[in-house]
């Protein structure tokens, strides 16, 4: 296997991990309305995955710098063809991270309310816009004879890209429902088990749609196994859910979305960015690095990936037990009162009071 072919798989591989990840956690953002009815079991869903979330999203970094400096020609045309849909992801993904971060800092309900909106915003819309983009990655887009992408936005937005996007968002609902139900207890459990019955049937239901006419319309032969995997992963699901088995619904869950991106970069391949006329299309040959950049990113790979990986697993085996509401405290943030007396002085109609460092660390436990 030649090195420009590998970091193609590597890549598949980065993007295989931030999606198994990341996906539970936009799962459970989509969830938060429907399973949170309360500020405390909204807490609860938001702790799952509070310690590893922004852990999950460095898959993503790690996918996009590993294309740009082993593909940079696929990077450009990516990044300047797809620039709305990414731009909007980009947005999301920064509204999403400010809520779960700030959430906990001021004790109002408002301002509460107001952080899980965005959590939501910021979850559905990637969950939805990945597919869109992946789906059109399989599709085929408008390049010129430059590689250049000549299609507008709404170029993007064909029926089969957009039964893409539901596909990643009812694949992520489920995924995300699974995996409550396997961290956390009480009625919350039973609730996100109901969920995973009802969003594992439909991401069947959708996947298998768009699976098939992927396959008929733009995939190769050999990858008819990966949609019979899938189905068998999406089914195993159902059972396992129904039988209260949250462990292999979750690793089932899991391998759907791998079957997922082995059906996208198989069909790409040995293409990096299929064009509409595949004379125009970027292939893995034409849009490579030097051998000599992909040995180096090859070593630097080799050492460190495993470390991260492994740190990664450690994080997740610290905080493998399951949360109920129970576990989680009143909140202890900053009111509105003291955060105007301290940023404006006492007559903005607050209380002044001493903000020690003790203080702020019990603020940010909030």
């Amino acid at each position: 296997m030649d090195l420009p072919t590998l970091w193609f798989l590597l890549i598949a591989v980065l993007w295989t991990g931030y999606l198994v990840l990341e996906g539970f956690d936009f799962g459970v953002g989509m969830l938060l309305p429907i399973l949170g009815r309360k500020d405390k079991e909204r807490r609860v869903l938001i702790n799952t995955i509070g310690p590893v979330w922004d852990g999950n999203e460095v898959w993503l970094l790690t996918a996009g710098g590993a294309t740009f400096a082993a593909f940079p020609e696929w990077y450009a045309t990516l990044f300047s063809g797809f620039y709305i849909p990414l731009l909007i992801i980009l947005l999301a993904l920064i509204v999403r991270v400010v809520a779960f971060e700030w959430r906990g800092k001021i004790a109002s309900a408002g301002w509460a309310r107001t952080a899980d909106r965005a959590i939501i915003v910021g979850s559905w819309v990637p969950a939805v816009l990945w597919g869109v983009a992946f789906a059109n990655l399989v599709r085929g887009v408008e390049l010129d004879a430059d590689h250049q992408f000549t299609g507008g936005f709404f170029s993007l937005l064909s029926p089969f890209a957009l039964l893409g996007g539901l596909v990643t968002a009812s694949l992520f609902l489920m995924h995300g429902a699974v995996y409550l139900a396997l961290k956390s207890d009480g009625e919350i459990r039973t609730k996100a088990r109901a969920a995973a019955t009802y969003s594992s049937i439909a991401a069947t239901a959708l996947t298998a749609v768009w699976a098939v006419w992927a396959q008929i319309a733009y995939s190769v032969p050999w990858t008819w196994a990966v949609v019979v995997v899938a189905a068998a992963c999406l089914i195993g699901v159902v059972l396992m859910n129904a039988r209260g088995r949250e462990g292999w619904a979750f690793t089932l869950s899991a391998g759907a979305i791998v079957c997922a991106v082995v059906l996208i970069f198989g069909s790409m391949f040995p293409d990096v960015m299929p064009a509409t006329d595949p004379a125009n299309s970027l292939t893995i040959d034409n849009a490579s690095s030097s051998d000599y950049t992909l040995m180096v990113m090859s070593w630097v790979a080799l050492i460190t990936v495993p470390v991260i990986v492994a740190y990664q697993a450690w994080t997740y085996w610290v905080f493998r037990r399951r949360l109920s509401t129970a576990d989680i405290p009143e909140p202890v943030g900053l009111t509105w009162d003291k955060v105007k007396a301290n940023a404006f002085g006492p007559d903005s109609g607050g209380t002044k009071v001493d903000l020690s460092p003790a203080d702020d660390d019990e603020a940010s436990r909030g």
